[in-house]
C-alpha cells in the first residue's frame, strides 16, 4: 500500500484585515555563543565552530540538567516573545477610473527568543518576510517595535533587534546541537495560535533531517521532535533538559496539503546553524552561502539512450554564470537546444557525476553537497566532457541573488 508523504507547513499563524502602509528592505565567521551566570550579566561573543564535537571551545557548555519542565519554563519563558509582523498587499488600482484601492493589510504571528542583553531576537525569517512593520510582546505584557537586523531566507533564520534596557531582557543560554542524541527530552516554548508563552514537551525523535527552506534550498541536520509545535510556534526555541537552546522551532507535516495541525512531527533547525547565521547578520548584514556557478538539468535513462551520452545518470550543465568558480575552472554548458515528447533539453556540454565523492543524481543533491560549504572552499567535481570522464577542482562562489 503506497503511503502519501506528509505536507511541511511553516508553523506561523496568519490573520488578513484592510488597510494602508508602506514595506522594508530585507537583508540577510564565527560563531555566536552565550554563556549565563546566575551572578554575572549574560555577554555575547564570536567563536569559530569549525572543529571537531570534541574539539569545541569552552563556551559550549555541555548540558547541566536534568530539569524539570516546571523549571525551564520558569527560567525560559521570560526571554521568548511573540512576533507580529505586518505585510502589505500589491498596491491595486480601480479598473474603470484608475485611483488606488486600499491595500490590504496581513498579520503573521511568531515567536522568537532573546539572545542577549543588546536586545537582539532571533525567529524564522518566514515569520517576518515581506513586513512593513514588526512589533514584539513580551512576558511582562510590554509591546515594542523591532527593527530588523538581517535575515537567511536559506536557514530560515531572522535576527531582529529591540530598543531595551538590558535588565528588562532575559537571553536564553544556547547549547550545543552536535551534542543532542534521538530519544533526549526536549521543551518547546512559543505562542501557538496566539496563545502566549506556551510549553509542550517530548523528545528528539530523529537527527539528520532535511526540510525545504522559504528559499527552496535543503535545510539539512535538522531536529524532528514530537513536542507539539503548532503555527505560531514558529521561531521559539527547542530547549534541552538543561534549559538550553539546541534548536528553533520552524516546521510541522502534517498528513495532507488541508490539515493543519500537530501529528507529533515537528522540526527545528539546529542551533550551531543559526548561530553561524547570526554571527554574520550582526557583523555584516547578510549570511554568505556557496554555489558551483552553474545552471543544470537532471539526467534520466530515456535522454542518456536517445543522445547515446555516456551515463544515465548525472546533471547536464544547461549554463554557467560568468566570474564563478565553475567558469573559471572551465566547466562547460551545452548549447545544443532539443525537444523530446514537448521538453526541451540542452546538450553539448558537460556531465556532472559528482562532487567530493557524492553522487549528483539531481539538483537537491547538488545543493546538498555544498550547502554546509563557505564560500572560497574547494570542490572535486567528477565530469563526463564528451566520452572522456574528467576531474576538476572548484573553488565554490558566494551565492548571489
Amino acid at each position: 500500500m503506497r503511503v502519501p508523504l506528509p505536507t511541511l507547513h511553516l508553523a506561523a499563524a496568519l490573520a488578513v484585515a484592510a488597510l494602508a502602509g508602506g514595506a522594508v528592505a530585507l537583508g540577510g565567521a564565527a560563531v555566536l555563543g552565550v554563556v549565563v551566570d546566575d551572578d554575572a550579566p549574560t555577554t555575547v561573543f564570536a567563536a569559530d565552530t569549525r572543529t571537531a564535537p570534541g574539539d569545541r571551545p569552552a563556551l559550549f557548555k555541555r548540558n547541566p540538567g536534568p530539569l524539570t519542565i516546571r523549571e525551564i519554563y520558569r527560567r525560559a519563558a521570560p526571554g521568548v516573545v511573540q512576533i507580529t509582523s505586518t505585510t502589505l498587499s500589491p498596491q491595486q488600482v480601480e479598473p474603470l477610473f484608475g485611483f488606488p484601492l486600499p491595500r490590504e493589510q496581513q498579520q503573521a504571528q511568531g515567536s522568537g527568543f532573546v539572545i542577549d542583553e543588546s536586545g537582539h531576537i532571533v525567529t524564522n525569517y518566514h515569520v517576518i518576510a515581506g513586513a512593513s512593520d514588526i512589533e514584539v510582546s513580551f512576558s511582562n505584557k510590554e509591546s515594542m517595535r523591532a527593527k530588523i537586523v538581517g535575515s537567511d531566507p536559506t536557514t530560515d533564520v531572522a535576527l531582529l533587534k529591540v530598543d531595551a534596557d538590558a535588565r528588562a531582557l532575559t537571553p536564553l543560554e544556547l547549547g550545543d546541537s552536535e551534542h543532542v542524541q534521538v530519544g533526549d527530552a526536549v521543551v518547546a516554548i512559543g505562542n501557538p495560535f496566539g496563545l502566549e508563552r506556551s510549553v509542550t514537551a517530548g523528545i528528539v525523535s530523529a537527527l539528520q533531517r532535511t526540510i525545504e527552506s522559504p528559499a527552496q534550498t535543503p535545510i539539512d541536520r535538522v531536529i524532528q521532535t514530537d513536542a507539539q509545535i503548532n503555527e505560531g510556534n514558529s521561531g521559539g526555541p527547542l530547549l534541552n533538559a538543561g534549559g538550553q537552546v539546541v534548536g528553533v522551532n520552524t516546521q510541522i507535516a502534517t498528513g495532507s496539503s488541508t490539515e493543519t495541525g500537530n501529528v507529533g512531527i515537528g522540526f527545528a533547525v539546529p542551533i550551531n546553524t543559526v548561530r553561524d547565521g547570526v554571527a554574520q547578520l550582526l557583523a555584516k548584514g547578510r549570511v554568505d552561502h556557496a554555489e558551483l556557478g552553474i545552471s543544470a538539468q537532471e539526467l534520466n535513462a530515456e535522454i542518456a539512450d536517445l543522445f547515446q551520452l555516456p551515463t544515465k545518470q548525472g546533471l547536464l550543465v544547461t549554463q554557467v554564470k560568468d566570474g564563478t568558480g565553475a567558469a573559471k575552472a572551465g566547466i562547460k554548458a551545452g548549447g545544443t537546444q532539443v525537444v523530446v515528447s514537448g521538453e526541451s533539453w540542452i546538450l553539448g556540454g558537460d556531465i556532472l557525476l559528482s562532487a567530493d565523492g557524492m553522487k549528483l543524481a539531481s539538483l537537491a543533491d547538488l545543493q546538498r553537497a555544498v550547502v554546509n560549504k563557505k564560500p572560497g572552499q574547494r570542490v572535486k567535481v567528477e565530469l563526463y566532457r564528451g566520452d572522456e570522464k574528467q576531474t576538476v577542482t572548484v573553488a565554490l562562489s558566494r551565492l548571489t541573488d
